[in-house]
């Protein structure tokens, strides 16, 4: 029996419930890195199949009674790095890289114009510092301290923990959360030097917690 905790294959399509709703399964995709919902659409065990083989989202078009590769035409594809059932097999999770905004509107999620929140923002932080690491370092100051290398990037990390915890005491909770955003976007800024993110970070915190 297949353990429902672990990621689907192309061998697990036929275990499915697709009999639930006449062949289609419904399919949140959800933001790997943020955890924001990008988009609810129709899966066939069809379109699976071809999910697992082109390793970007696939789905089942009702209107057109087809299959639909998200992106095609737009280039925004959704890049997959899991697929999850539900408890029950009837619905999918699909998680996911998104290459460019997931609603044809042109927002990055089909529920709301707005970008991920809570802490899955800080995906988005990272993504942004990613972004400007290749801008002007004359206009950019991420720019700027990345071309400075590591070890200066370091130092405003050390910098921005030190003013922290003054803050921790001697300052308001406001005072404490302005310098909280400054540690946080340093860190960010670190983590794009020298190579890993969030999802790095919170895969350890998980083994800890569970070993």
């Amino acid at each position: 029996m297949r353990d429902r905790s672990s990621p689907l294959t192309a061998a697990d399509i036929g275990s499915l419930a697709w009999e639930k709703m006449e062949g289609l399964l419904p399919a949140a995709v959800q933001d790997w890195a943020t955890g924001q919902l990008l988009m609810l659409a129709y899966m066939s065990p069809d379109s699976l199949a071809a999910t697992f083989e082109r390793g970007v989202a696939v789905f089942h078009s009702r209107s057109r009674a087809s299959l639909w590769e998200k992106g095609a035409t737009s280039g925004n594809r959704l890049v997959v790095r899991e697929v999850l059932p539900d408890c029950d097999g009837d619905a999918l999770l699909v998680k996911v890289n998104p290459e460019g905004p997931a609603c044809h509107l042109g927002t990055t999620s089909c529920f709301g114009a707005g970008g991920s929140e809570g802490v899955g923002f800080l995906a988005e932080l990272s993504r942004i510092v990613a972004r400007r690491a290749d801008a002007d370092p004359e206009e950019s100051y991420t720019a700027r301290l990345l071309a400075d290398g590591p070890a200066k990037v370091a130092q405003k990390v050390g910098e921005e923990g030190v003013e922290l915890a003054l803050a921790a005491v001697g300052r308001d909770r406001d005072g404490c959360i302005e310098e909280a955003c400054d540690l946080l976007y340093h860190l960010a800024v670190l983590m794009k030097a020298r190579g890993f993110d969030w999802s790095d970070v919170s895969a350890v915190l998980r083994r800890r917690h569970e070993g």
